[in-house]
């Protein structure tokens, strides 16, 4: 990887140590090597994984610098958890939970957990099966996982509890809101994508059940 690529990262994601950057390369090496075997993400995006997919996912670490509790839903190939794991690990304390149900893609992110020690933890379960075993999270975030009617209901017990949801969303977001705020309320900032012209991270806070 080229200096290029560092820069690219630290514009993307905030300050970021040497170090840190040399481990996201290796994980993207990993990554290659288990995608070939068991499909965690689209093979259209081997080539690319840096900017498709570690990029995109590293753009959360800068809009919540401060935070240190997270979870991750639906993690799959590791998008964004295992990314934000290498960048929290330079936060003092601060660590990461994936949630993933899929045997395979928790064993994927359990070994890379394991090989780079990161301040993560896997919790191999159904989203709806886990709410009593992930810790009170300050951020719950999700990638390319479910529409946002949907991101809602499955995160509800955190984000009406106090959490922030940070949530990856495509050109359609509009559509996806406007029917969210048919049975929710809540506070909205939008943040655009850093690495997708048509992309939009979702900021909800203050989540509350319409009567």
């Amino acid at each position: 990887m080229s200096a290029a690529s560092w820069t690219s990262l630290q514009e993307t994601a905030g300050p970021v140590s040497r170090e840190t950057f040399e481990r996201l390369v290796e994980f993207e090496t990993v990554f290659q090597k288990w995608n070939r075997r068991i499909n965690l993400a689209a093979q259209s995006t081997q080539d690319d994984v840096w900017h498709r997919h570690i990029l995109d996912s590293a753009q959360l670490a800068r809009i919540k610098p401060e935070a240190k509790r997270w979870v991750d839903l639906g993690s799959g190939g590791g998008f964004p958890g295992l990314v934000l794991a290498f960048l929290l690990a330079e936060r003092d304390g601060a660590s990461i939970e994936l949630v993933e149900s899929n045997r395979k893609k928790a064993s994927f992110l359990q070994a890379v957990i394991g090989q780079f020690n990161l301040p993560a933890k896997v919790i191999a379960r159904r989203i709806d099966d886990a709410y009593p075993l992930v810790s009170t999270p300050q951020i719950v975030t999700a990638r390319a996982l479910a529409s946002l009617p949907v991101l809602l209901d499955l995160s509800a017990p955190w984000l009406m509890a106090g959490a922030r949801g940070l949530f990856h969303k495509g050109r359609d977001y509009r559509a996806e809101l406007a029917e969210s705020a048919q049975r929710w309320s809540f506070d909205l900032v939008e943040h655009a994508s850093t690495t997708d012209a048509y992309g939009v991270i979702v900021e909800l806070s203050d989540l509350r059940q319409l009567s």
